[in-house]
């Protein structure tokens, strides 16, 4: 309730003359809250962002929203700040997620993933190093090391064998080895439906503040291999295929063989799926939100389909028997 009551002085100051009205405009995994302001006098309406300062950053969400606008692309513009407060005013993207769009009509897949990737891969050519933070060892750790913490400890509650432990062990080390052998480039970090908005110039990009500088596969998985909305293999791949396609031939630094680049996107996504599973569990435990947990079988499905593709990752797919039979064992359903 304080911090409501001070955004709204925030906005009456921004708008002293003129009427207004405040409502939620979305849900956010963060501390991040969302607000849509419409002023009536002007017919318009815009997006205020409240990010409590001990928990959330917004320089980042500055930074990274000018590089996207510098690339072309429909990002928010920063219209007012209050940093001490933690409070964003922001042009408005609309209403309409790419995921919201993609439940009522399936059948706009293909031309809103279009535009997903055109919109990628200009992200993508604007990249320079040293603008964002680097994607490095450590950070890929983190992340996995998310995995085994919260989901496999807190959510399942199980306590992994010293030989588990090994295994994974040795999978992290070879997934990382994998991403970190990619070109890089700029990562949106979470370039998926939920974030991306029907709007003109489509898409909308939002949720961007956690942008680094990475591995060039990382943002493609992130949009076909979704954590709310799942796709026909087949049709995946298509999409994949049509952005290395026209990634090379705008003059990313992608190889020749299409099977390098997929093998590269699978062990990505893997990282991937690996931290989302230890993401959405910590949100629930953590942070109260158990919405996201209930979409961590569609993670383990992706973990395993790549795992038992690749005799490398064997040991993987293995550790994931291992962990349904004792699921199983103790009358828990897996996953």
């Amino acid at each position: 309730m304080e911090r409501t009551l001070a955004l709204q002085a925030w906005l009456g100051r921004l708008f002293p003359a003129e009427k207004w009205q405040l409502e939620p405009a979305s849900a956010d995994a963060s501390f991040r809250r969302y607000f849509r302001i419409s002023l009536a006098d002007r017919g318009e309406s815009r997006i205020v962002m409240d990010a409590p300062p001990q928990q959330e950053d917004c320089r980042p969400f500055i930074r990274v929203a000018a590089l996207l606008r510098q690339a072309g692309l429909n990002a928010p513009a920063v219209l007012a700040q209050d940093l001490g407060q933690g409070f964003l005013l922001l042009t408005d993207l609309g209403a309409t997620t790419y995921l919201a769009a993609l439940q009522r009509d399936a059948a706009r897949a293909d031309a809103l993933f279009r535009d997903a990737t055109d919109a990628l891969i200009a992200w993508q050519l604007a990249s320079r190093p040293g603008v964002l933070p680097p994607y490095d060892a450590a950070l890929l750790r983190r992340e996995l090391d998310l995995f085994p913490h919260w989901y496999l400890a807190r959510h399942l509650g199980l306590a992994l064998s010293p030989a588990q432990r090994q295994v994974l062990e040795r999978m992290f080390a070879l997934i990382m080895a994998s991403n970190l052998a990619e070109p890089a480039v700029y990562v949106h970090r979470d370039y998926m439906p939920r974030n991306l908005m029907v709007s003109e110039p489509n898409p909308g990009i939002l949720d961007f503040q956690d942008a680094v500088y990475g591995p060039i596969s990382y943002d493609v998985a992130s949009l076909v291999r979704d954590a709310f909305i799942s796709w026909e293999e087949e049709r995946a791949l298509d999409w994949v295929v049509r952005y290395w396609d026209r990634a090379r031939r705008a003059g990313l630094p992608l190889g020749v063989d299409f099977g390098d680049f997929y093998r590269d996107l699978e062990w990505m996504g893997l990282q991937r799926h690996l931290k989302v599973l230890g993401i959405f569990a910590r949100i629930y435990y953590r942070d109260g939100k158990p919405g996201y947990v209930e979409d961590t079988p569609r993670f383990v499905r992706y973990a395993r389909a790549v795992a038992g593709r690749y005799n490398a990752l064997a040991p993987l797919a293995h550790l994931f028997d291992e962990i349904e039979k004792q699921q199983t064992a103790q009358g828990k359903i897996f996953p």
